[in-house]
């Protein structure tokens, strides 16, 4: 099974946020986000693959690398695991939920899947039961239609259980939060190129200390208490490379399929 989803772009190569956790961070409250989704592989010892976020009681939303239909075969692909802090533990918080449908952008899935347009990195997943909501479980309203994207702002943060430095083999236990800036969008298109979509992408500032890494792919990205967009990619190998800025997608441009989608 490929767990690492690498491009090469520029003779530069690009890691999916699957290949990507929080550097440069700090262990978070417990229960501080009961948003937050840990996204596990059943089949793989209930492998942490990935975050994201319950967006309504039956659905989450990550990013669309964090399922590859190839590496997979029947239909219990992947559980969500919601109120968790150290998802190592069996926590009484804790609600294991599988996932019954896979509904990634469709412009996301081309026959060649490391030929894939990340601007539509964005998937919902369907959950077999509701989510019971309570303290440690809770829905993250989704933001209004043409949400402003603020530049070079620190109320920004993701979290997830991702890496926590550059030469990491395995991602945290514990859920960690790390405090971000943005940055103008001009900067990632002239870094990024083509490869950088405005309308539908966001950019972040490449400080060399501070990142989102592997395990941290479709964590939500918060600025103002408002999710503003999912973590896509980073640069391959190094996760705070400070040349190339991390990438996020756009959660509002999205706002008319995703309410189309979940009804």
């Amino acid at each position: 099974m490929v767990l690492y989803a690498f491009l090469l772009l520029l003779c530069i190569p690009l890691a999916g946020g699957m290949e990507s956790g929080i550097i440069g961070g700090k262990e978070a409250k417990p229960h501080s986000r009961p948003y937050m989704a840990s996204i596990q592989i059943t089949k793989y010892n209930k492998l942490h693959t990935c975050g994201g976020m319950l967006i309504r009681e039956d659905y989450v939303l990550t990013a669309a690398h964090c399922f590859k239909r190839s590496d997979y075969s029947g239909r219990d692909y992947l559980e969500v695991v919601l109120g968790a802090h150290n998802i190592k533990k069996d926590e009484k918080s804790q609600q294991r939920i599988p996932v019954i449908k896979y509904i990634r952008h469709p412009k996301f899935q081309h026959k060649n899947e490391n030929n894939n347009d990340y601007s539509y990195d964005i998937m919902l997943l369907k959950l077999k039961n509701k989510a019971k909501l309570n303290k440690f479980v809770d829905v993250m309203p989704l933001p209004e239609k043409n949400e402003k994207t603020p530049a070079n702002v620190n109320q920004c943060s993701i979290a997830g259980w991702g890496f926590e430095t550059r030469k990491a083999e395995v991602g945290s236990n514990v859920l960690r939060e790390v405090t971000l800036k943005l940055q103008k969008n001009s900067e990632c298109e002239r870094m990024w190129q083509h490869y950088f979509n405005s309308e539908r992408m966001i950019c972040g500032v490449s400080d060399g200390k501070h990142a989102f890494c592997q395990g941290d792919s479709g964590s939500p990205l918060i600025c103002n208490n408002i999710p503003l967009a999912i973590a896509s990619y980073t640069y391959g190998g190094n996760c705070a490379n400070k040349t190339y800025p991390q990438v996020y997608v756009n959660i509002s441009h999205f706002l008319p399929w995703i309410k189309k989608k979940i009804g």
